[in-house]
């Protein structure tokens, strides 16, 4: 054999053995065998000797103890047969036994070392977590060690004072010794620690380093089972709290078995290849590095073997044999796991990194591309100003293709993260603590909307419990679970929390329909972010769709508003700035906020008042921010308007910016009752002088130049008498305690004097008809308005307690009586009215809605015949599909608007519901206290009846179904309601009908009708043709779930089925309405909570966070007793149809400017106009009518040159008419007493034929007498 072949160090001195013809390397000043014979069996005996040593020693102690346990046993069974024979040493016995006890029960210092030992190596501590780190990576610094020495032939004589690794090595497994020590203490099981797999490698590792120090020599031996040590490294992890989800624990322990034997097999692979066969006189090694054995162990587990690398000695071999069947299996599973974890790994599981200076909000819930794509239509859109807002959804299953491809499109703006928010590390993951709000998606077409709600429910606790300041909007679906919110203690509706009831508001809008057609779809454009589309064309779309461009905005008001009224500043925001202001936030020195819609000329503007506006972007509503009366005063162009460079303005924007910071530290007090603070000029000997309103019951105790708290109600004479003058004292909309500044008319008493008289002026100018009472309360308010100033708002309030006490007192503090203008109760022969106020329950215990004594649905229901006899007109019909399995739909929703107290009780339409018994049922509890509400068992697809509850002759018929969301075909859960469309569409009806029914007053057309106290110019429900012979002229909204089913509810249209909702001419007719379009009000709700307050507060007719609470606790309105704040609640704005075809309006109808039109409205009559509601071909003949469809379409807030035509009908904001049933003042009181006692409670209910005949006799001579004494009065 040549020397080089077996030489490491050709050059060096080396020594030949001719038995083993193996070469050692060693130098001349390392003390070496000189023989130079190798000694790797005296490091692989010190091993050997080691574990079986142990393992002998193990036996042999079991062995004896097993024999002296048995012994002793047996002496025992001796000594208890002997103590049965002898009993009188039973007693010693016994002494003996506890004796043996009580020391058994002493723990010896054997337990206590072992206990301590177990302390130490468990992770339970923290030095035993230290302990077990420390060894895993010392196990890992001496895998290193070998890797570098494994460059080094297999036996070398070594220097161990002069080897630095051999010293580390050395170092490192006498802290193995030590470790396996205590390891071996703590064991409970001796035998089974000294075969654990950690023992093992301990064994043939520990023991060479020692023998090596001892023999100069190194052996590279069984070091490489230090990999074994890799096994444990998830344990390490975990004990790290680094691995934390089963995926992650799994796919190391993958990882590190696999490692861990592919690393070890390598090293018995490089030791036998590089030493050779015993047998054959290590001959046939041969010299492969230990990467180039990692190499051939990889390529034999693949099934590869490419045959470059491969085994020579027989052991290698051999080994090679047994470890490919193993490897083998191990990595066709392993491989396939750990590559299927790998790619299973959640694509969206990192961590929200929050950028400085830009807010981000978190959207969880029901995540599909439907909801989203709608949620970022609406949330991204370009009329909002500069949304520097990033969106962050986080959802438990990741996105399909299509979602992704979305959030792709919108990647600056949108992230996606996989997770759930009822787990707190997701909710870090996405920075929930440092998120501006969590919106939470619901479900609107789940089968089980309790369920939805439910598991929203858990979102919000969830994340409320993780961080109870985050603000919150959720969407609820059903309005009984809006009541579970509140048992959340860090809830707060102060705070911004808001939940966004979907069948609340849906129910809403359908019934604001059923008082003014279309104002569901004015109002759902108002609340979505539209664009622009042109249309040049002359065609009903081109004046829809320029309106369904305008959205709602808040923007501050500027100082040069300051001082003004409402009306003044609405009149000069449309006619100089181009915007339409309908509302404004008030705030008081309370450091309390509220809503005030339309509220009228008494409320003077302040600095920094919020103003809601309706306008195409939110670039335009900042005219009203920027205007200044120096420097706009003179121009035409609304777009010029923009920040004026003159220090005031400079101030006040400052000033403004100021206020919008403070205003997120005002607690939002809305739909509570508000107030008007009053101020006396009094002098100091005035200090107990006391003021009181009449229809308050509150006084002021005044001190000084203090002011009071005094809850007042609108006195306006009624919507014709021009109600003008600053001593207007009235409830705002909302009715909060907060408090409204009435300020000071110009020039003291000689200005408020002159302005009344210039009011008495033009009232004159009116035609005679509209001086309705005029005069006996103008002189009386002349007179007493010398007695009274207004002065700036002061701090001092009255507590509740104080207000009750003083509440009857109604003296001014100069001992004259104080009269407010047009109260009713304080007009002659209305004694009788207030007495009855406070003795009968006709509203509920807030006064936002009429109330009566619950009713035994047997009372209401009504059969055929008698619904048929039953003269019904004037009335809204709901047909209701439905069954007793069915989810509830929530009517209760629908019957409240239609039954709020600013009605008065002759103008609530009666309502019959038309739909299976069993589910009408259920739903009854929520309906027994409204008044004027019948039921005709049935189904709306029976022409029957429909035709007996005089479907022809009703205002409005409402379409809904329980029985949508259980159908998983999308175009067939609409068929219930298409078909009842359909059906009352194709019906024919005879026109004697129309002409028996002509005269009585549900059919009188608006404008005409004379059995009210005055000619009023509103037409507070749906204007249609003298008489109905076919059903397609039956007013008709029809609720839908899938908005592409609406192409099949007009068969005239053209409406590709591909078109969005909005463009469609049924939902443009207010004839369709869907609840998708309440998606925007997450949105919308985000950027300004006052909108849904302002949205709420329109279309649900006063329902409160007080009122709300009473249901949650009894599920039913409470009834309470009238009194003056009660009553004042009844003053709030409700939203009409001002007719233009007769009245006073009637010259502006006839080709005048909407803008003249908008002016004179709210001048005269305090009513502010906001959209037309316009016959779909009135552009193409606006002479004939009788060619005219008779379908009508929404234009929103038209522009001031627009021109009107006759057959338009007008939305408006309407003050509440204290008069308008003052004529009806007996009629009400008779009909309210009785509708809350038996089955007289309505003329809708179950009556005999002759009881109903003889009162349709009696009301028809009413009738008569009140037109007669019209003419009269009308007449004088």
């Amino acid at each position: 054999m040549p020397k080089g072949k077996h030489s490491y160090y050709p050059d060096s001195p080396s020594i030949r053995i001719s038995k083993m013809d193996v070469i050692i390397p060693f130098s001349p000043d390392v003390p070496c065998d000189s023989n130079g014979q190798r000694m790797w069996w005296a490091f692989l005996a010190s091993s050997m000797v080691t574990f079986f040593g142990g393992l002998f020693i193990i036996l042999l102690w079991r062995t004896l103890k097993y024999l002296w346990t048995v012994c002793c046993h047996c002496n025992t069974k001796k000594k208890n047969a002997q103590r049965v024979h002898n009993p009188t040493s039973h007693g010693d016995g016994i002494k003996h036994t506890k004796e043996t006890v009580a020391a058994l029960s002493e723990v010896g210092w054997m337990t206590s070392v072992k206990d301590w030992a177990g302390v130490m190596i468990s992770a339970q501590t923290l030095t035993g977590r230290v302990l077990v780190v420390l060894v895993f990576a010392l196990s890992i610094g001496a895998l290193v060690i070998y890797f570098i020495d494994s460059s080094d032939p297999i036996e070398s004589c070594q220097n161990f004072y002069k080897d630095f690794t051999l010293q580390i090595d050395m170092a490192f497994n006498v802290f193995f010794l030590l470790y396996f020590g205590l390891r071996f203490i703590a064991a409970n099981d001796k035998l089974w620690f000294w075969l654990e797999v950690n023992s093992v490698v301990d064994f043939f590792t520990v023991p060479p380093v020692f023998v090596s120090v001892y023999l100069n020599r190194s052996w590279l031996g069984l070091r490489f089972l230090r990999a074994l040590r890799l096994i444990q490294f998830s344990e390490i992890l975990q004990f790290l709290n680094i691995l934390k989800t089963s995926n992650s624990i799994k796919l190391v322990n993958l990882c590190s078995i696999f490692i861990s034997t592919w690393l070890t097999a390598a090293g018995f692979i490089h030791l036998v290849e590089n030493s050779g066969d015993p047998w054959e006189n290590f001959q046939n090694s041969q010299a492969l590095s230990y990467w180039e054995c990692v190499y051939l162990l990889m390529v034999t587990m693949s099934t590869v073997g490419y045959g470059d690398v491969y085994a020579k000695t027989t052991l290698g071999r051999l080994f090679m044999v047994f470890f490919i069947l193993g490897g083998l299996a191990m990595f066709a599973s392993y491989v396939p796991e750990i590559i299927e974890l790998i790619g299973n790994r959640k694509k969206y599981g990192g961590s929200y990194s929050a950028v400085n200076g830009r807010k981000h909000i978190v959207v969880c819930g029901h995540i599909t591309l439907e909801s989203v794509s709608n949620f970022l239509k609406d949330f991204l859109h370009k009329d909002r100003d500069d949304v520097n807002v990033e969106i962050v959804f986080l959802h438990n299953i990741s996105p399909n293709l299509e979602l992704e491809a979305l959030f792709k499109r919108h990647f600056t703006q949108v992230e996606f993260y996989q997770g759930s928010v009822l787990n707190p590390h997701d909710l870090a993951r996405v920075k929930i603590e440092s998120a501006d709000a969590c919106l939470i998606l619901a479900n609107k077409y789940c089968a089980d909307p309790d369920a939805e709600d439910a598991s929203n429910i858990m979102r919000v606790i969830s994340i409320k419990n993780y961080h109870p300041k985050i603000r919150i909007i959720t969407q609820m679906l059903q309005y009984h679970n809006k009541a579970h919110l509140l048992n959340i203690p860090s809830w707060n509706w102060k705070e911004g929390d808001d939940a966004i009831c979907l069948a609340e508001l849906k129910l809403g809008f359908i019934a604001q329909s059923c008082l003014a057609q279309g104002l569901s779809t004015m109002l759902a454009n108002l609340f979505s972010m539209r664009s622009f589309i042109k249309i040049e064309e002359d065609t009903w779309q081109k004046y829809y769709l320029e309106g369904v461009a305008n959205e709602m905005y808040t923007e501050y008001l500027s100082s040069a508003f300051v001082g003004l009224s409402f009306p003044t500043i609405c009149e000069l925001c449309y006619v100089k700035l181009k915007l339409l202001l309908i509302a404004i936030e008030y705030k008081s020195d309370i450091r309390e906020s509220s809503t005030l819609i339309n509220p009228g000329n008494h409320v003077k503007m302040q600095e920094g008042t919020l103003g809601f506006f309706i306008a195409s972007d939110a670039k335009e509503v900042k005219r009203a921010l920027f205007y200044c009366k120096a420097c706009h005063d003179d121009i035409t162009d609304p777009k010029r308007i923009k920040k004026c460079g003159c220090k005031r303005s400079k101030n006040n924007y400052n000033g403004y910016i100021k206020s919008i910071k403070d205003n997120t530290h005002i607690k939002r007090s809305t739909y509570q009752n508000k107030s008007i603070k009053l101020n006396h000029n009094s002098t100091a000997n005035a200090a107990h002088h006391k003021v009181a309103t009449p229809h308050s019951g509150v006084v002021l105790p005044g001190s000084g130049s203090g002011s009071g708290s005094v809850p007042l109600v609108n006195n306006r004479k009624g919507s014709l008498q021009p109600s003008r003058g600053p001593s207007v004292l009235r409830r705002s909309l909302l009715g909060s305690r907060e408090l409204v500044e009435v300020a000071r008319g110009p020039g003291g008493p000689g200005g408020l004097a002159a302005e009344e008289a210039s009011r008495l002026q033009r009232a004159r100018s009116l035609p005679v008809k509209y001086r309705y009472q005029l005069s006996h309360s103008s002189n009386a308010t002349l007179l007493n308005m010398r007695h009274c100033t207004f002065e700036e708002e002061q701090h001092s309030t009255l507590s509740p307690k104080k207000k009750q006490r003083n509440g009857n007192t109604r003296n001014s503090p100069n001992g004259s009586p104080k009269m407010m203008r047009h109260d009713p109760l304080l007009m002659p022969g209305n004694e009788q009215i207030e007495n009855m106020d406070m003795n009968v329950k006709k509203y509920d215990s807030t006064g936002m809605f009429h109330w009566c004594q619950s009713k035994d649905i047997e009372k209401v229901i009504l059969t055929r015949s008698e619904a048929a006899m039953t003269v019904l007109s004037g009335h809204v019909v709901v047909c209701i599909f439905g069954d007793a399995k069915s989810a509830l739909v929530g009517l209760r929703n629908l019957v409240m608007p239609l039954r709020a107290s600013n009605f008065h009780y002759h103008e609530l339409k009666p309502i019959v519901f038309v739909g299976s018994l069993e589910y009408l049922k259920r739903e009854w509890e929520t309906l027994h206290n409204f008044p004027k509400v019948s039921i005709l068992p049935g189904t709306p697809l029976s022409r029957a009846d429909l035709r007996a509850v005089n479907i022809n002759l009703c205002d409005m018929c409402v379409i809904l179904s329980a029985n949508q969301n259980n159908i998983d075909d999308a175009s067939l859960q609409d068929k219930e309601c298409i078909l009842a469309s359909l059906n009352i569409k194709s019906m024919q009806f005879d026109d004697s009908i129309g002409v028996l029914q002509a005269n009585s007053q549900g059919f009188t057309p608006p404008g005409m009708d004379r059995s009210s106290p005055e000619n009023s110019p509103l037409h507070g429900g749906l204007v249609r043709q003298a008489s109905i012979t076919t059903g397609a002229n039956i007013p008709i909204i029809t609720e839908l779930v899938n908005d592409s089913n609406v192409q099949f509810l007009d068969q005239d249209d053209d409406d590709d089925p591909d078109t969005e909702l909005y463009l469609t001419q049924p939902f443009a007719c207010g004839t369709a309405f869907a609840v998708s379009v309440l998606d925007s009000l997450m949105s919308a709700t985000y950027f300004n909570d006052n909108i849904l307050t302002l949205i709420r507060t329109l279309v649900t007719g006063g329902a409160t966070p007080e009122l709300e609470g009473l249901l949650a606790e009894e599920n039913a309105l409470r009834g309470g007793y009238s009194t003056p704040q009660t009553l004042a609640n009844r003053d709030r704005c409700r939203v009409a149809q001002l007719a233009l075809y007769d009245g006073p309006f009637a010259d502006l109808g006839d080709g005048g400017c909407y803008g003249d039109l908008f002016c004179k409205a709210l001048k005269t009559y305090n009513m502010l106009c906001f959209g037309i509601y316009r016959l779909r071909d009135a552009h193409l003949n606006t002479q004939s009518h009788t060619s005219q469809c008779t379908k009508r379409y929404v234009i929103t807030n038209p522009p001031y040159g627009f021109e009107l035509v006759p057959s338009d009908l007008i939305f408006c904001l309407m003050q509440f008419d204290h008069n308008a049933g003052q004529s009806r003042a007996s009629l009400s009181h008779s009909s309210h007493s009785s509708h809350s006692s038996s089955k007289k409670s309505s003329s809708v209910h179950s009556l005999t034929a002759t009881n109903r005949t003889n009162r349709a006799k009696n009301r028809d001579s009413r009738d008569k007498q009140k037109i007669s004494l019209t003419v009269t009065e009308v007449a004088e």
